[in-house]
């Protein structure tokens, strides 16, 4: 048992505003996490900030023509009162580019590098002479040598998603000047993560716990096995090396960034009056430590970071990381580059901060991939917040101050009915706390709505409007037990609308939020005062919600006429060239990740007389165990070709809308059959 918890969300790069993505992925579960144990008063600190650092940074100086300074010091506080307005309830929100984070992240480097950690390499790598610089992988462009494509990056092939190194391109080029690079020396350390897997290993076999898509990307990282990697780079901008001969190189961001956990830590300690206060949250065993992250993080904070922790010797390591999926958005998958997106700082504008947390919290991404609609987001809002716990809560306001002058009525004399109703508020309590207790979110706001539903019936079903005339005592009971469930709900809603919480409780004439253990059936006693209550939810209008459509297809570049969205046929072929194809039809029974793609996975095509690997660019849309026991049509004569080392015979026929998303073409024929 755990006497403390530290909770992070992994930290935002400060080269652009937020967007919905970023709240569904690492930062509004956190928040519902720890909101919620706080109420139970447990000892927990929220730590997160901005990562400053890398190359995204100095591109996007680069194109504004300013310092990168500028640019973090813009997006850091943007991003910060975004958070703020959202009602995301960090304890401290740090960023990588102080004095603090910068002295701890070279404390890191300097102990691993005493203890013999690293091993030091001399490789060549492109140099721009114009510039005077050493390129980093996202500041070379050229041909990929797998697809042909001429504007791969030194890191990725966007088009056919290999991973890259900026030496295989083909005509390498300079993004920064558009000049030829010159190979030249240069030399960095290097983590060996292999020689490290042994005893990271040893610990990630005591994380059986870990949700599955977690441990399956773990798990194929492991398989693969893990190689040395560099934790130094050729930059001006960043964590200084703190070695001797080490003038101009930096610390490589993935390696500095989730130090930024700690130097956050630090600061925020030194703000509570005790600097030395940071130690017990993050070498004390007793400490829990919780990493809220999305998918694409995870490698980073269940390999590299703990494989960085554990070499030190003096941290302790994550007890979990309850990473989620992604978010779509309309359909569609997010594109910041497109404009297809809803931007967090943008959407305050026009809406409350705790409608879009509620409507989230219904959809998060927890175990897949799902999709934020604003049809669905009206949904949510009118027929569950305003017809649902909106109208209970105003119905037990009115109704008490019609008939009981705002003063809570005693029990007396209670129905079956009536006791049952109070019975649900600690059932429904117990469930929620278990769901929280999981990272099953979505479970948990479901059980939190099912109870104001459960409110709803009992009062429709009790009919006050009647007992008043009837039988007095029975509609005092009824209205005792609705304000006790009322009174309940203010405290376990709370985690997921916090302003609105807070309002309610103002109105129930509660001056401090309720304790999460105090959430009982006799919260209020009688004789209690009710203010006058307003409004909670008002409904959202249809052209509220299309106004909100229309703006983003307004904002979506790749937007335009409807035959323009097709591609242009292609020159005309002899039959005889077609001919020459072989199509034939399979069956997925195996798939898997390949741990330095982005976009290729690794699958197994039965063609009923032969067994084929096959290696396809559809990692983006399709999961592995999505794409497993699928039907469907390869090219099988197409001669083989080495991609990341595996040889892929064939290819995998799909359709490609002109957003890029991929579909199967398919067939309910037995495999092996020849398409004509």
């Amino acid at each position: 048992m755990f006497k403390r918890t530290l909770v992070t969300s992994a930290l935002p790069y400060a080269n652009g505003p937020l967007h919905l993505g970023h709240l569904a992925g690492a930062y509004l579960p956190a928040d519902l996490f720890v909101r919620y144990r706080r109420l139970k008063n447990d000892d927990i600190v929220f730590i997160c900030g901005s990562d400053e650092h890398g190359v995204p940074i100095t591109i996007a100086a680069e194109k504004e023509g300013v310092s990168p300074q500028k640019i973090v010091d813009q997006y850091h506080e943007l991003n910060k009162e975004t958070f703020e307005k959202f009602g995301i309830s960090f304890d401290f929100f740090g960023r990588t580019s102080s004095k603090t984070h910068h002295e701890t992240s070279q404390g890191m480097f300097k102990n691993l590098y005493d203890k013999g950690i690293f091993k030091q390499k001399t490789e060549e790598q492109y140099y721009d002479e114009e510039r005077s610089m050493f390129l980093p992988d996202r500041y070379v462009k050229g041909e990929c040598p797998v697809c042909g494509f001429d504007e791969a990056y030194g890191d990725q092939c966007e088009k056919c998603g290999s991973s890259l190194s900026p030496t295989e391109l083909k005509n390498p080029v300079s993004v920064l000047s558009g000049s030829k690079p010159i190979r030249k020396e240069t030399t960095h350390w290097y983590i060996p993560l292999g020689d490290l897997q042994p005893e990271l290993e040893k610990w990630l076999d005591t994380k059986d716990y870990w949700k599955n898509n977690v441990l399956g990307q773990v798990k194929s990282w492991l398989k693969e096995g893990l190689v040395d990697r560099a934790v130094t780079r050729d930059l001006t901008w960043g964590v200084e090396v703190p070695l001797e001969g080490a003038e101009g190189k930096v610390l490589y961001v993935w390696f500095d960034a989730p130090i930024g956990y700690i130097s956050a830590t630090k600061e925020w300690a030194e703000l509570q009056g005790d600097a030395e206060k940071w130690k017990t949250y993050w070498q004390d065993d007793e400490t829990q430590l919780i990493h809220f992250i999305g998918k694409d993080n995870i490698v980073f904070h269940c390999i590299m970071f703990p494989a960085m922790l554990q070499a030190h010797g003096n941290y302790i390591l994550p007890d979990n990381v309850p990473s989620n999926e992604f978010l779509n958005l309309e359909g569609r998958k997010l594109s910041t580059s497109r404009g297809w997106a809803v931007w967090l700082h943008k959407y305050l504008e026009e809406f409350d901060g705790d409608l879009m947390r509620y409507a989230l919290s219904t959809t998060l991404p927890e175990n897949k991939d799902s999709d934020f609609s604003w049809k669905d987001f009206q949904t949510r809002i009118n027929t569950e917040l305003a017809d649902v716990l909106g109208n209970f809560i105003n119905r037990t306001f009115t109704f008490m101050h019609r008939f009981f002058d705002g003063d809570l009525p005693a029990l007396s004399n209670p129905t079956e009915a009536d006791l049952n109703a109070l019975k649900a508020i600690t059932e429904a309590k117990e469930k929620i706390s278990e769901r929280y207790e999981r990272y099953q979110f979505k479970e948990a706001v479901n059980e939190t709505m099912n109870l104001a539903r459960a409110g709803n019936k009992y009062f429709t079903d009790k009919e006050p409007w009647k007992t008043r005339k009837t039988n007095i005592e029975d509609c005092g009971n009824t209205l005792h037990v609705c304000a006790q469930l009322v009174a309940a709900l203010s405290t376990l809603f709370d985690p997921i609308i916090p302003n609105k919480m807070k309002t309610l409780r103002e109105q129930l004439n509660l001056s401090t939020p309720i304790s999460w253990n105090a959430v009982t059936e006799e919260m209020l006693l009688a004789g209690h005062t009710f203010k006058e209550a307003d409004i909670l939810f008002n409904k959202i209008e249809d052209e509220v919600i299309e106004a909100q459509i229309e703006k983003l297809r307004a904002s979506d570049a790749s937007t335009e006429e409807t035959e323009k969205n097709y591609e242009p046929l292609k020159e005309q072929v002899e039959f005889e060239d077609f001919t020459k194809l072989d199509l034939r039809t399979g069956t997925v029974i195996e798939a898997e990740e390949l741990k330095k793609s982005k976009k290729l996975l690794k699958l197994t095509v039965d063609l009923g007389f032969e067994q084929r690997t096959i290696l396809s660019g559809i990692k983006e849309y399709y999961s592995a165990d999505e794409v497993k026991g699928r039907n469907v049509v390869i090219v099988a004569n197409l001669k083989p070709r080495k991609m990341m080392g595996i040889f892929s015979e064939g290819m995998i026929l799909m359709a490609e809308d002109d957003e890029g998303k991929l579909f199967f073409l398919s067939s309910d024929a037995e495999p092996g059959l020849l398409i004509s």
